[in-house]
Order: structure tokens, then sequence, then C-alpha cells
């Protein structure tokens, strides 16, 4: 990936249809989020639709809110979805991930695990460490792997408006949640 780019990034043919769609639901995702941090939500946010663009969950970041390390965005949207769905293969029905930055590597488990066919996401984990401080974890060629498993990836979507929210987070003196290595 390359820092401070405007390149969009994806392991397929750039599809101007998917990508105008991930760029709206992003730019509102980016738009709620100074709303959830307000009520001690963390700083990402992240939206499942299914293929008629029907919203299926919606949710936060909540490990500082709900004490729970594994508490992300992503994993709260996937976790929201199956108990909607009533299921934990998410496989059959067709679903796409939008998420407000890059999933860490916890992430891109379950999201590689619960059968969810495209993901979206904004601003890319190098400037959410650079930003935050935050460890993305060890990531090597997963856009690629995530397209040997039939998983859509694009990302780098509009990226400055959600640069622009996590500054403000930092900013404002907000926890940044990262495990102390000795």
């Amino acid at each position: 990936m390359r820092k401070n780019s405007n390149t969009i990034i994806t392991n397929e043919k750039i599809n101007d249809t998917k990508l105008t769609h991930a760029k709206k639901i992003i730019t509102e995702l980016y738009n709620e989020l100074p709303t959830y941090i307000s009520r001690g939500y963390g700083p990402f946010l992240a939206a499942i639709y299914d293929s008629s663009g029907q919203l299926i969950a919606k949710t936060a970041n909540t490990v500082v809110k709900d004490t729970c390390s594994h508490n992300h965005a992503e994993m709260n949207a996937i976790h929201a979805a199956e108990e909607i769905l009533h299921t934990y293969d998410l496989s059959a029905h067709n679903l796409s991930l939008y998420v407000t930055a890059e999933p860490c590597i916890m992430c891109l488990g379950g999201i590689m695990l619960s059968g969810i066919k495209e993901i979206y996401f904004g601003v890319p984990s190098n400037i959410v460490e650079d930003i935050t401080g935050f460890d993305e974890g060890f990531k090597p060629n997963w856009i690629e792997e995530f397209k040997h498993r039939n998983i859509t990836v694009y990302g780098n979507i509009e990226s400055k408006s959600g640069e622009k929210v996590l500054r403000d987070y930092v900013n404002k003196k907000h926890i940044i949640y990262k495990p102390e290595r000795i």
C-alpha cells in the first residue's frame, strides 16, 4: 500500500458502480462516527449490507466501552449479522462489509471465517498506525489471500475524511487501547 495515496486498493479490476456505492456508504459512516465517539465508542464504524442494498447491521468499536479487546467494529458487525440472520455462516447471504479503516489482523480472520463476500474500507492500516499508534498486526499479502478465497477487497476509499476523524479522536485525548509490550 502506498502511504498518503488516493489510489484505490483492490484485488479485482475496479468496478465503478461498486466503488461509487462504497464511497457513499463509507462517507456516511465517517459522518456518523463523531456521534458514536461522543457516546464513548471507539473511532471505527462498520456496516454490513446484503446484495440488494439492505442494511443488515451497523456497529461501532466497543473495546473501551465494553472492556473487551475483541469488540472491534467489524467483529461486532459480524456478530450482529449472525444473530439477525440466525447463522454462523454468512456466505449464503452474499454480504458486503463496509468499514471506516482497514481491518486489523484479528478482524481479517473474523471476516474470512464469517463468509462475508466483499470488504470495503477507508483509511489504510499504515495511516491508522501513524495517527493512533494502534498496532494493526502482521498482515502480509492479505488482499491477495482474500482474492484466493473469493473475497473482493476495495480500500483507501475516501480516506482523507477518515483520517480527519481519527486525528480529532486522538486530539481530544480519547483512549487508544493497546496492550503494553515488555
